[in-house]
């Protein structure tokens, strides 16, 4: 399966000093992690800040 390119602040973040991280952050998390068709993008996101929000991590939601 072929995916579009992700874009995020990953290569901007960590590109200079990280670029091996920066790169498994786009391409494999967000990427081929992020796609699988197990669940629905709309659930996997309604899980993802239900995991968020009851680790009392929050301040990642815009991310």
């Amino acid at each position: 399966m072929k995916h579009r390119r992700i874009v995020s602040n990953a290569r901007e973040t960590l590109g200079n000093v990280a670029p091996a991280l920066a790169h498994y952050s786009e391409e494999v998390l967000f990427g081929d992690v992020w796609r699988r068709e197990e669940l629905s993008l709309r659930d996997r996101s309604l899980v993802t800040v239900a995991a968020l929000v009851a680790g009392e991590h929050t301040n990642q939601l815009p991310f």
